[in-house]
Parts: structure tokens; sequence; C-alpha cells
């Protein structure tokens, strides 16, 4: 069935009567609204104020939209914008200092409390980097495999809306059951895993702007069944875009890693990778040095094809850990395209034993509690 149209899901929305206190109707409150592949995001204007009074117009909203038919999940979510301060009489207009000591200029305390879309999660880990092709998504899956071997619970999420890849490492690519509104993960090697890859077709184009991204996130954190785990690996797509934000602004991220390769055009991306997680108040846990030295599967020569120690040199002049190297090999590759995990289907390589004491370093690095992540405004 064909997914409605922004038209008709406005029409449906205007049966919904507004409190008084709030005037108007729903096409007055409506800041956006996107529909797409049976995936509907909505976000209702509001400001601290009468943010009580539209959270039961926002969970009535997300329940009559949910059941429109064509329409399989459903988010909405409230929205403000932040008034502009008057400047003083006689004051200068000057730019937000980012020196040293100094509040980022984008994040700032949040005027409601969040809502906990994983309460049985204790650690929400993002693996990132600052480029696409140094191996993110590979080291993500090997990680969250590595720390399951070393006793935790643990879940992977794979957070690339545009180039899902979970679906061929992990080697599932069925569509997730149902109960009611929630989705149930699949399970691939002991662990819940859920990527946007399994709900729609390998081939289709993910033309979607930043408030459906956005949406398909909060879904895939909320609106399915995570269950009680200790680690929720979050491969995060390449860059410092919509998706980054979105889980800085609605997740409690205990931390990132950093992955790049060694030469410096790549490690020059990790730095704006490091430097946009400190911005919005997420501990760095490290950085990875991935595709470190290739060694000859013939005669064991190794070569650094990337150079070698950029990440750990970058690591120190950054003041963030290093957490380790990974070899280039071609059985690492192999066995991503095979979705079969080096760390699972080889736990004695010299890849596995290298994504295990990054691992370990990781887990040792979550002994803390939780950090809470600040909501996003515009200034």
């Amino acid at each position: 069935m064909a997914t409605p149209t922004p038209d008709q899901l406005r029409a449906a929305l205007r049966s919904i009567r507004l409190p008084t206190v709030l005037g108007g109707n729903m096409d007055a409150v409506i800041d956006s609204l996107q529909a797409h592949d049976g995936l509907v995001h909505v976000a209702l204007r509001t400001d601290r104020a009468h943010a009580a009074a539209m959270e039961t117009v926002r969970a009535e909203a997300q329940a009559l939209l949910a059941r429109q038919p064509g329409v399989t999940n459903a988010t909405v979510v409230l929205t403000a914008h932040r008034a502009e301060a008057a400047p003083r009489a006689g004051a200068a207009t000057r730019p937000h200092s980012h020196g040293p000591g100094a509040a980022p200029a984008t994040a700032g305390p949040a005027s409601t409390e969040r809502p906990n879309l994983m309460p049985g999660v204790r650690h929400v880990v993002a693996v990132a980097s600052g480029k696409g092709g140094v191996g993110k998504s590979t080291t993500a899956v090997n990680l969250a495999v590595s720390l399951l071997a070393q006793g935790h619970r643990v879940g992977l999420l794979d957070a690339d809306i545009y180039g899902p890849s979970l679906p061929r490492m992990m080697g599932v690519d069925r569509k997730p059951e149902t109960r009611g509104s929630r989705m149930i993960p699949l399970q691939a090697w002991g662990m819940p895993v859920m990527s946007i890859g399994f709900l729609v077709d390998k081939d289709t184009a993910m033309i979607w702007r930043g408030p459906m991204v956005m949406g398909a996130l909060e879904q895939m954190m909320g609106q399915v069944e995570w269950g009680e785990l200790d680690i929720l690996v979050v491969d995060m797509p390449p860059g410092t875009g919509d998706a980054q934000l979105t889980m800085a602004q609605r997740v409690s991220l205990s931390g990132a890693v950093i992955v790049s390769t060694p030469q410096d055009i790549a490690l020059i991306d990790a730095r704006r990778g490091v430097r946009m997680f400190e911005k919005t108040m997420v501990p760095v846990l490290g950085i990875i040095e991935n595709m470190s030295t290739f060694c000859c599967p013939n005669c064991g020569h190794e070569t650094n094809l990337f150079g070698h120690g950029g990440a750990k040199r970058e690591a120190e002049a950054l003041g963030v850990p290093f957490l380790g190297e990974v070899p280039l090999l071609l059985e690492i590759r192999t066995t991503a395209d095979a979705g079969t995990p080096i760390s699972a289907s080889a736990p004695g390589s010299a890849a596995a034993l290298a994504y295990g004491a990054i691992a370990r370093r990781v887990a040792e690095s979550l002994g803390g509690a939780k950090v809470a992540a600040p909501r996003i405004v515009a200034d």
C-alpha cells in the first residue's frame, strides 16, 4: 500500500483539537512533515511554556498517524526555536568564543527533559569517522563482536541511512518482525542488530532530507525492542551531519570512537570528528588506526601503504586515548563481504586479536556513568 501524501497526512491531523491555551489549529503548529516508504516524521512547533500541553497533542498525533493505511512507523517530536536575545544598548556584536574553556556555540542546556529512548541500554558508543573509506563499518562490526565475546551484552545499530552496510557484513537480510508498534531486532552472531537496510530494498536510493534521517534514527532507537544491553555499538555515517547531531541530541552517548587510516588527509577529517563530538559534549573514548600495516600473505613482508603511526600521533596531539592498530589484511575484507566478521569466524587471527585488544580498552573506558547529551540549538 502506498504511503499517504503529506497533504493527506495534514488532513488527518486536522481532526486533532488543540487545547484552548494553544489556540489556532494543527496546521499552525506543524513545523515539518515528511513521508516516504511508510515512514512518517512530523515536528510540532511549541515553546517551553506550552510543552506539557503539547506533549498530549504529540502523543495523540503519533498514534493517529500510525493508524493511517500505508504507514508502517510514525514519529512525532516537539521542536522549539530559541528566540534571539536582544542586544544591550551600546553593546557590540561579537562572534562566539571557541577558545579554551568556552562553551560551544552549538550546545546549550536542555529546556525540557528528553525521553530515554532506550531505557534498557546502559552505554551507547558511537563509532565514527570524519570521512568514508577508512573501514569504520568493519571496525564497528568487529568491535561489537569482540565486546560480545568478552562477556558483555551487546547490540549493534547501523545509523548510516544513506549507505547501510550492516546487512551484508552481518549476513542477515530479512525484514524484522513487529510487536504492536515496535520492531523486534534481528539476531546475528549472538546479538540484536538493526539497520534501515532491513526495511528497504537493497538497491533503493535513500534520497531523504534531514528530518527524514532524524525520524528514521529515532525509530530505530526508540521503537525497537533492544532489551537489556551493556553496550549498544552504533555505526555512524561518515562526516558531521544530521545523524551525528541527532545522536548527540536524542541519546545519552557514553562516548565516541574515531576510526582513521594513518595518512594525513584522513587524519584531517578525523580531527574534525573529534572536535564535533567535543562541541556536543560527548566524550571521545579514543582513536583507532585502521589499515595500519599491510602484511604480504605470501612472503610475510610488512609494508606501510598508508603510512604508519599517524593516528597515534594525532591522538597525542588532541589529548585523547589511542586505542590501537588494525592491520590491512585480505581476510578482514573477505569475511566482511561474506557476512562472517573475522572476530567471530577466526577469533585467533591477528586481526581478531587486534580488535579484541581495542574492545577491552573501550570497555575499560566505560566504567563511569553515562554522560547526559546536550540539546542542540541554533544561535
